[in-house]
């Protein structure tokens, strides 16, 4: 990498990490993330393969008050670094990538922890009304958190270059083997745990007739385009049982509807 790269990175991952918790524009995730760094990197194939992996892995991870999951942002960014610079299997980049996505976790945690006093500040200025001194401790935080992911992905990019030829000629061994079986199958973890949450019972029918659906168009040699495919169909069949519903609710006189009518 070279420095403007460098700088670029830090851009991005600051951005990011800042949308993660503020702007809430879903520009953190993965499947953005990692063709955006791989465009930066010179390949947005890879960076576009190795977002969308990652973010099946992370599908399912929740924060649940001060309790947060391997973050995402750094996650993707080192995996998609991996793959791009280092030319590692995608599988193999997504397990390597983890254990920087603990550091992205420790990052929050800090601000986090960093913020805690400042509430009762805050509070202070709401019962003055002094939205100004509001918006400064919103703008620490965020250039805060920012900072600390920005720091975080240059130092793993440098760090990565230095142990880019050490990786490399460990391909092909057990090590490398291993990592590739880990990465490869946090994906259905990911995914797993989102079905944990979310699956209904009476949606096990449509689930496993997508999986048909899939394998069928593989075997007309439509692998590339078969997962596009069932998604469209799967659309069909959610916008179709989303009218249905409420059409039954209106015939039942319940015309004002309710939160049940939400997606």
């Amino acid at each position: 990498m070279n420095g403007l790269q460098y700088i670029l990175v830090a851009i991005v991952t600051f951005i990011a990490a800042i949308d993660q918790f503020n702007f809430l524009e879903s520009l953190y995730q993965p499947i953005v993330m990692g063709p955006v760094v791989g465009a930066i990197l010179g390949d947005v194939k890879t960076g576009l393969v190795v977002g969308g992996t990652y973010q099946l892995m992370t599908i399912g991870n929740m924060p649940v008050g001060g309790a947060q999951p391997p973050n995402a942002v750094i996650g993707g960014i080192m995996a998609t670094f991996f793959a791009v610079s280092l030319k590692l299997d995608v599988t193999a980049s997504v397990g390597l990538a983890v254990p920087f996505s603990l550091f992205g976790q420790y990052a929050v945690v800090l601000t986090f922890t960093l913020m805690s006093p400042l509430m009762d500040k805050a509070d202070g200025y709401a019962a003055k009304a002094d939205v100004k001194g509001i918006e400064r401790i919103q703008y620490f935080a965020m250039g805060l958190l920012g900072l600390l992911f920005a720091v975080i992905a240059v130092a793993g990019c440098a760090g990565g270059e230095a142990l880019g030829t050490t990786l490399q000629s460990m391909s092909g061994n057990w090590f490398m083997g291993g990592l590739s079986a880990a990465g490869g199958m946090m994906r259905y973890v990911g995914f797993a745990v989102l079905m944990k949450i979310m699956l209904a019972n009476d949606m096990w029918g449509i689930y496993l007739a997508g999986f048909a659906m899939a394998a069928l168009l593989a075997a007309c040699s439509l692998s590339g385009p078969a997962l596009v495919l069932v998604a469209f169909v799967g659309i069909a069949i959610a916008i179709y049982d989303y009218n249905m519903n409420v059409k039954i609710k209106n015939v039942a006189g319940s015309g004002n509807g309710g939160a049940s009518d939400g997606i």
